[in-house]
């Protein structure tokens, strides 16, 4: 059984972030200033009130995810069910970035989104990689299936297969488990299959961040090959 996506046209989405700085006038009345390079500038460093503010500009929804589906053939979209350290999510997203994955998904709750730490930890990948926060994840992965995705989540169950012998080519959302806990059971149960990390040492698990590297590069070595 194949399940086939629509395709429609679509435009890039970015997220944008704006630094000013908050200066503390004698009228008390604020303004902002334009940072020089290398950060504050020279009334800035010698005003104690200074603050930073950053704002970073609100992570697709539900919608945005959709339509950003819709604009390819064949979409690779990578789930990440309640990765909370934003150090591995600034990490999944340079790989996600370096692989050319469309969107990454994650819960609006008990979720790491996009901050400061991630972005820097991003190397700027969290700039360019569309990033979806969604309220229900369960329904998303529904209706990931119904525009044509095959999900594949990832488990140490052992009813789950080797990612290297699954086919991995096609409309593919692939789903990563939280720290520790891995998925959510709503979650895997919303997988069409499950796969597992061969793993030959002492050790029972990867980081998350370095699990996703290894299963979204295998995803790229196959639709590489079929695609050549």
């Amino acid at each position: 059984m194949e399940r086939m996506g629509l395709e429609m046209p679509g435009g890039s989405h970015r997220r944008s972030t704006h630094r000013c700085h908050l200066i503390q006038t004698p009228s008390m009345k604020p303004r902002f200033s334009k940072p020089q390079h290398g950060g504050n500038n020279k009334q800035a460093r010698e005003n104690r009130h200074v603050q930073t503010v950053e704002t970073i500009t609100p992570s697709l929804d539900e919608d945005d995810l959709m339509a950003i589906v819709a604009e390819h053939k064949e979409p690779f979209v990578l789930i990440l069910d309640c990765v909370q350290d934003p150090h591995n999510l600034g990490a999944i997203l340079r790989t996600a970035d370096a692989a050319g994955v469309h969107a990454v998904v994650a819960p609006k709750d008990k979720a790491v989104g996009i901050t400061e730490t991630v972005r820097r930890i991003s190397v700027g990948a969290a700039d360019h990689v569309p990033f979806a926060q969604v309220t229900n994840l369960a329904r998303t992965m529904e209706k990931l299936k119904e525009a044509g995705l095959w999900l594949v989540g990832t488990s140490d169950h052992a009813t789950a297969k080797s990612i290297y012998d699954l086919d991995l080519k096609g409309p593919l959302a692939l789903i990563m488990g939280a720290e520790e806990k891995g998925m959510r059971r709503l979650t895997e149960e919303n997988c069409d299959f499950l796969a597992s990390i061969p793993m030959a040492g002492k050790v029972e698990c990867l980081n998350v961040s370095v699990a996703t590297g290894v299963c979204v590069y295998e995803a790229v070595r196959q639709r590489r090959v079929i695609n050549e």
